[in-house]
């Protein structure tokens, strides 16, 4: 175990080093991870970053094109040969076709290669004719990215922390008493065990419905061929000292060590310790119209992901990542056409409060962070109503579930965003002096001119923020 274990630290070390003498010599590799909190739209947003860098019309604030440096992007062959290739083709023929929809949301992990022509800048920009960038797109679900925070925890600290965050939701309540009334201490009894997972999946399945995000173990929603195995049969009881070998609780403990060995450990080491950079996106808009709560367990959980980007404060992560950091992370607050463009301000003041305080609870540092609203697919325009005697500044589209025409105000966000943050902190279940609404628009058919990629909101800066440095 312990040569295994050298033999494959000596052999990461060896390919670290060789992927970057090949980048600095050759053609540099920009590995962007993308992941997001439920339903925020990962799916659109690979697709349409992707369209978008190669026809490149509405991309201004990308300052390389702004510059009239990229001249070309194209797809080309991944390099893992194990890993899913994204869909872009089927996803982007759903966004743009005659009868356009959503697509389907991706729920494991896939990736792309994008490849840029990029003639260099400043001093080198006589020197030498244009490079290829190659851009790497790794597509995973931000339930395995939650489940970092598992491998600093045992069974017994993991338990008493989901049940003392869930105790009081309604979703939780047949868990809850279906635990309170098992003994972990008695023998270990395999239907009472599976019984158990059964009913704390549901709960997470339940949970992730309502609005919260601290959905761990991931896999317990997104299985695939592990469902029904051991590794996946467990969930978390109440303390129980001196259980006996053989009991209950010694059981879920093994399996819990097992979840982290074999599923956790595994995903950090061969995908998440080689990205380079990060965009974890947030239905903001969503979590606020769901309340109080589901913004305070929203701050929590990207607090959780700060965690995992901070490997010097975690012995697993350090051995894990050799010493590699995520150079840059951008949090999008998603979904911006869904207001208008006056109160885009407000939606990002929002998400820079939770981020510093993400930033102070996770006592992070290392890498640049930023907050942003962006919309990856405009599906709405703006127009101004009067209502009661009031000028609303509104958005008009498509409704997803009529397919008719809509005009719609979801309510003025404050100026403060202590005002919402506040009331998250102190456990309020709802707000008191405003309404938060939320509609559901479908994609609205698009007429491109060449050269112009789907229309978005400030897909460009993220862009830049994420990647031009590196053009």
């Amino acid at each position: 175990m312990v040569i295994s274990s050298l033999a494959d630290g000596i052999a990461r070390r060896v390919e670290t080093v060789g992927g970057a003498v090949s980048e600095a010599f050759f053609e540099p590799v920009i590995r962007l991870g993308v992941t997001g909190l439920a339903r925020a739209g990962k799916t659109v947003f690979i697709t349409s970053l992707i369209a978008n860098l190669m026809d490149r019309g509405r991309m201004p604030g990308l300052a390389a094109q702004a510059q009239g440096r990229i001249r070309a992007g194209f797809l080309q062959p991944q390099p893992d040969d194990t890993v899913p290739r994204f869909d872009y083709e089927t996803h982007l023929a759903a966004l743009t076709g005659s009868a356009p929809h959503w697509p389907d949301s991706t729920r494991a992990i896939s990736e792309l290669r994008l490849s840029l022509r990029v003639q260099p800048a400043g001093l080198l920009s006589g020197l030498s004719g244009p490079r290829t960038v190659h851009l790497d797109i790794v597509d995973y679900p931000g339930e395995w990215l939650l489940d970092l925070a598992l491998l600093d925890k045992d069974y017994a600290e993991w338990s008493a922390s989901v049940l003392s965050r869930i105790e009081g939701r309604a979703q939780a309540a047949e868990f809850l008493a279906q635990a309170g009334a098992t003994d972990a201490t008695a023998p270990l009894d395999e239907a009472q065990a599976q019984a158990l997972a059964r009913s704390y999946t549901q709960y997470l399945g339940a949970a992730r419905d309502a609005g919260f995000h601290d959905c761990t173990p991931g896999r317990f929603l997104l299985p695939g061929d592990l469902a029904g195995s051991p590794a996946l049969t467990f969930a978390p009881m109440p303390r129980a000292d001196r259980a006996p070998r053989g009991s209950l609780w010694r059981a879920f403990e093994r399996r819990f060590d097992a979840y982290k060995a074999r599923i956790v450990k595994p995903f950090f080491r061969d995908h998440f310790a080689r990205i380079d950079r990060q965009v974890v996106l947030v239905d903001a808009l969503g979590a606020i119209h769901k309340g109080p709560q589901s913004v305070d367990d929203m701050r929590h959980a990207m607090a959780e992901i700060l965690g995992a980007f901070r490997p010097g404060r975690n012995a697993f992560l350090s051995r894990l990542l050799m010493g590699r950091r995520v150079e840059r992370i951008l949090f999008a607050a998603t979904k911006a056409d869904h207001l208008h463009h006056a109160q885009h301000p407000r939606l990002t003041a929002i998400m820079q409060a939770m981020l510093r305080e993400a930033v102070d609870r996770a006592d992070f540092a290392g890498a640049e962070t930023r907050a942003m609203s962006i919309a990856s697919l405009r599906a709405t325009v703006e127009e101004t109503r009067t209502h009661d005697g009031r000028e609303l500044d509104c958005v008009r589209g498509r409704r997803l579930d009529t397919g008719k025409q809509a005009a719609f105000f979801a309510g003025d966000l404050p100026e403060d965003p202590g005002r919402l943050l506040a009331p998250a902190r102190e456990g309020a279940q709802k707000w008191l002096d405003a309404d938060y609404s939320v509609m559901q628009f479908a994609p609205a058919p698009l007429s491109l001119k060449p050269g112009d990629g789907p229309p978005h909101i400030r897909l460009d800066r993220a862009a830049d923020f994420l990647i031009g440095d590196r053009l």
